[in-house]
């Protein structure tokens, strides 16, 4: 095995880990067994090989069969979500096994309360698995009122923004203009 990075290294096994808790995504790389792939992200590029169990091991100096290059945007495209990434991606090499290794990344999700209950056993698990989501759900709740309070505020009270009907009734309203000008002018050419 190569010497890898210790970042290198803790990734691969965070999505080993991944792969353990999901027997479909190993089944769906399990047929692509021996063949490397390359996941460049700037400044780092990682190239590493699926096993016969579906799992991913680290390679060094092989040829991969699939090549995927993302900008170095990546991690702010991540906050739009998955599909975002997929767009910037530059993928080249074997389709069929890009398209697996996509869609195994992009659905490949953390079962926390399964790790969480080996540790604190499934009642509590699940309690703070339930808190943090009720916690994550509640402060986004937040910043919404938030930013709508900011932007009632900018609008109304402190005009700095202007609301969109304002600016959809005042397009609608130049439009109109523009039409009367356009039969006006037609009308004074046919006086003429």
């Amino acid at each position: 095995m190569p010497l890898l990075p210790a970042p290198a290294v803790a990734v691969i096994a965070a999505v080993n880990h991944l792969l353990g808790q999901a027997a479909w995504a190993r089944m769906k790389l399990q047929p692509f067994a021996g063949q490397y792939a390359k996941i460049s992200l700037p400044p780092f590029s990682a190239v590493f090989s699926v096993t016969p169990e579906g799992l991913i091991a680290p390679s060094a100096g092989a040829e991969p069969a699939v090549s995927i290059d993302l900008p170095a945007s990546t991690p702010f495209l991540a906050l739009q979500g998955h599909a975002a990434i997929g767009r910037a991606a530059r993928i080249s090499g074997s389709a069929e096994f890009a398209q697996n290794l996509g869609y195994v990344l992009q659905h490949l999700r953390w079962d926390v309360e399964e790790d969480l209950s080996r540790i604190f056993g499934d009642i509590v698990s699940h309690r703070l698995v339930a808190s943090a989501h009720a916690f994550a759900a509640n402060q986004k709740k937040r910043a919404m009122n938030v930013a709508e309070n900011i932007s009632e505020y900018l609008i109304e009270e402190h005009p700095t923004l202007v609301h969109r009907h304002a600016i959809a009734d005042f397009s609608a309203a130049v439009d109109h203009l523009r039409d009367d000008v356009a039969r006006l002018e037609k009308r004074i050419q046919r006086l003429s």
